[in-house]
């Protein structure tokens, strides 16, 4: 007589097979195949590619369109991950509390997410125009001028940063459900405590959503990094002064515009060890500060 001991492994792999499957011929795959064609002369119009070392890499070295584009990518990290968090954090523990008109304010942070990324991107070509775009008419309300938005190199960088602060429900959701599966009781013995709102975001509420939160990090960071094509493409075009130049950006102008497929190849993998390296670096930062304790 078999014991369900004995049975449970085979559950696991039956039920983990068809996922395995499709990470293996959706993911694993084609990393692997974009990794050869990386030391090939592929253009992505011949059918069979030629192999020649590292002729490719020695370009890459020596591109320095490629350094302004790592560097744009950068700064664009900088900009947007914070900004995300902090609305999607921010207005997650806000509506997470019962009141009236609740579910429409919901809505509403919501309803950007299923907005298709080109339709966002051209709404906001008129959210920044700078002669008639709400944004500078805002900006004109407090006596200031506006700004140029996609003609200057810094604030092409923060309409981008802007526009992807909306499309925020996943993580929003996400905070949501978190703060709601909080035990009510934390709140109630720290206000007998004397401890004030702030006092029980700072010391109960952050603390306790330390592993939801960085979460959102490495999932924004991932999505930052390698998400941010159609924004940047439809609204500067890598432009101006290959401000926002990001990593995709390039990558399907050498593949697509230059017949560089093989080069294009390269880059990605380039792109997926950065993104590799960037989330290392912020799953060590959070083990030194202990955040997750």
């Amino acid at each position: 007589m078999t014991s369900d001991r004995g049975r449970k492994p085979l559950t696991a792999w039956a039920f983990l097979a068809p996922y395995a499957t499709a990470v293996g011929l959706l993911i694993v795959l084609p990393a692997l195949l974009n990794l050869g064609y990386a030391f090939t002369d592929h253009t992505g119009l011949t059918r069979d590619p030629q192999f020649v070392g590292l002729s490719n890499v020695r370009r890459m070295f020596a591109d320095g369109f490629l350094l302004d584009s790592v560097r744009a990518s950068a700064i664009h990290l900088a900009l947007a991950v914070p900004l995300r968090l902090l609305a999607a954090v921010g207005l997650g523990l806000l509506l997470a509390a019962p009141r009236p008109g609740g579910r429409w304010f919901r809505v509403a942070v919501y309803l950007p997410t299923v907005v298709p990324d080109v339709a966002l991107a051209v709404l906001f070509l008129w959210v920044l125009n700078p002669l008639y775009g709400p944004m500078n008419q805002l900006l004109g309300l407090f006596g200031h001028p506006g700004f140029t938005w996609l003609s200057d190199p810094g604030t092409a960088r923060v309409g981008v940063a802007l526009m992807l602060m909306f499309p925020i429900g996943e993580g929003f959701l996400v905070v949501l459900a978190a703060r709601r599966m909080l035990d009510g009781r934390l709140y109630e013995a720290a206000a007998l405590e004397g401890c004030g709102p702030f006092g029980q975001l700072r010391r109960l509420t952050l603390p306790l959503l330390a592993p939801v939160l960085l979460l959102l990090a490495v999932r924004d960071t991932i999505l930052t990094l390698q998400v941010n094509f159609v924004p940047a493409y439809i609204l500067t075009d890598g432009r101006p002064g290959n401000a926002t130049l990001y990593l995709p950006v390039y990558i399907f102008d050498q593949a697509f515009e230059f017949s560089g497929f093989a080069y294009g190849a390269l880059v990605t993998s380039v792109l997926m060890v950065v993104t590799a390296i960037v989330i290392t670096a912020l799953l060590l930062v959070v083990r030194r500060w202990r955040v997750l304790r």
